[in-house]
């Protein structure tokens, strides 16, 4: 394995490791504990774990630790800042969620998108979606802070989504987007690789050979056997290593017939 595969290598394995820690989850001004606990379940079912609270008007108590069931990890772990500045530190993505429309027209987003800008731009830094306060949500200033603006387009007749309700949705696309790109850089990093042309000629030339001393092509009347043969593997497109194994089938099969030939075996 060369050393730049080893390096690729690592390079994957680096990027599985901390793509959804460096996703924050930010909660300003929470007002109850039990918002806390139900969004932290949110976030651990999908693999999310980095919650920053800003500014919370209570603190995480054990109603948090109870609907948190089974995150209390995530809760016990939070940041907690005094302001939104301090929990944007670092963040080369930002999105902020908003429930209604704004005077000052943002670049907006919905969840599915979301997730998939999340992820892209994870590879290189923390990105952080930021969750309003249960009432009102965010501020003028702190949307203005926000890089997009999430909309989950809920119906339009009744569209109540309650604080974890709405980690829950956006966590969830983030996964589905995460999963993706995990499916894709796995299918890079196992890319098959297949033989040159000058390796399928010394096949077609080496089988040729040994269909004719077999006798089943006849030098004769040859008709169309390894132009059908040529379009049989074409379609199949065998690996470096399954064209390996047919030359090695040949070769044992020219082998046996030396033996059996100098045997005197018909």
């Amino acid at each position: 394995m060369t050393n730049a595969v080893l390096r690729y290598s690592a390079l994957i394995l680096k990027l599985k490791a901390v793509m959804l820690e460096n996703i924050r989850i930010i909660l300003v001004e929470t007002s109850h504990t039990g918002n806390m606990g139900s969004a932290a379940r949110a976030m651990k079912t999908m693999g999310l774990t980095n919650l920053y609270l800003v500014n919370p008007l209570v603190q995480p108590d054990s109603h948090a630790i109870a609907l948190s069931a089974g995150a209390s990890d995530v809760i016990g772990n939070a940041t907690i800042v005094e302001s939104l500045d301090e929990a944007l530190s670092g963040c080369e993505l930002v999105i902020g969620t908003s429930a209604r429309s704004r005077t000052l027209s943002w670049p907006m987003v919905e969840p599915r998108e979301c997730g998939e800008r999340c992820v892209r731009a994870v590879q290189n830094s923390p990105v952080a979606i930021v969750f309003g306060r249960e009432r009102v949500g965010l501020t003028n200033e702190e949307l203005q802070k926000c890089h997009y603006h999430l909309y989950i387009p809920t119906n339009p007749e009744y569209g109540s989504l309650n604080l974890a309700m709405a980690v829950q949705l956006v966590s969830y696309e983030i996964r589905m987007a995460y999963l993706t790109a995990q499916e894709k850089q796995d299918a890079t990093e196992h890319e098959a690789e297949y033989p040159p042309v000058e390796d399928m000629e010394r096949f077609y030339q080496h089988l040729e050979q040994v269909l004719s001393n077999s006798g089943f092509i006849r030098k004769a009347h040859p008709g169309q056997i390894m132009n059908r043969l040529r379009r049989l593997y074409t379609r199949a497109r065998p690996e470096t290593q399954e064209l390996n194994i047919l030359r090695g089938i040949l070769t044992s099969m020219e082998k046996w017939a030396n033996k059996s030939s100098g045997s005197g075996l018909k």
